[in-house]
């Protein structure tokens, strides 16, 4: 078996991008290959942080100001699964010297709650120095959009969870702070996955492979 070194692999993006289903895609493939590897998502990943995801998804569908919860609430329910998630799963699975591949981390935080809600940065980047302890993605992949692809996969959808339904300018301003966020960093990759295809599946795997060194 091939030695590998601890890795942690992001996948971020709007509601729509494929971003879950490429993720399941590189999982697979990495696991053929016999590469030790754990698909997670956020919010949730364990059954402390997924009970905090339910809380967050059903609030979206109270009709009443009154009964939604206030966005400092909102986003420190997001942190505390976050918290959860890190300290019982994505770090101890590392330290078994895993590929870790999450569906959304930190960055849906600054692009949803920060630049979507105005939540103030400050605030966030604060609680992340005590939960993130050091922990930073290897690499991460933001899949960018068209609306028509993103609408045409929404609509496809059994079940909707509040993601589902924001309007389309807030996709557009979320969308906008994920290229924002990515802009000059090494180990970000924008992908077009309009077409979410073989040849996106491809490319992120060459990707990954290139950073993890394995043979093709």
């Amino acid at each position: 078996m091939l030695k590998i070194k601890p890795f942690f692999i992001v996948f971020e993006g709007v509601e729509g991008c494929g971003k879950s289903y490429q993720s399941k895609k590189l999982y697979k493939k990495l696991k053929k290959n016999n590469i030790p590897t754990l698909l997670t998502r956020e919010p949730g990943g364990t059954k402390s942080a997924e009970l905090i995801r339910n809380l967050i998804l059903k609030d979206y569908f109270n009709k009443s100001k009154k009964d939604k919860f206030d966005k400092l609430t909102d986003t420190l329910l997001y942190l505390a699964s976050r918290n959860e998630h890190i300290k019982n799963k994505i770090i101890p699975e590392l330290r078994k010297k895993k590929v870790v591949i999450c569906d959304r981390f930190i960055d849906s935080t600054i692009a949803y709650q920060v630049f979507g809600k105005k939540v103030d940065i400050k605030f966030v980047n604060n609680v992340h120095k005590y939960i993130l302890d050091g922990l930073k993605p290897n690499l991460t992949f933001i899949l960018k959009v068209s609306s028509q692809s993103s609408k045409r996969r929404l609509l496809k959808r059994k079940t909707r969870n509040r993601y589902d339904n924001f309007s389309q300018s807030f996709y557009t301003k979320v969308q906008n702070s994920f290229l924002k966020i990515a802009k000059n960093k090494k180990n970000y990759f924008i992908l077009n996955s309009s077409r979410n295809d073989n040849n996106l599946e491809k490319k992120i795997y060459e990707i990954t492979s290139k950073y993890l060194k394995l043979k093709n």
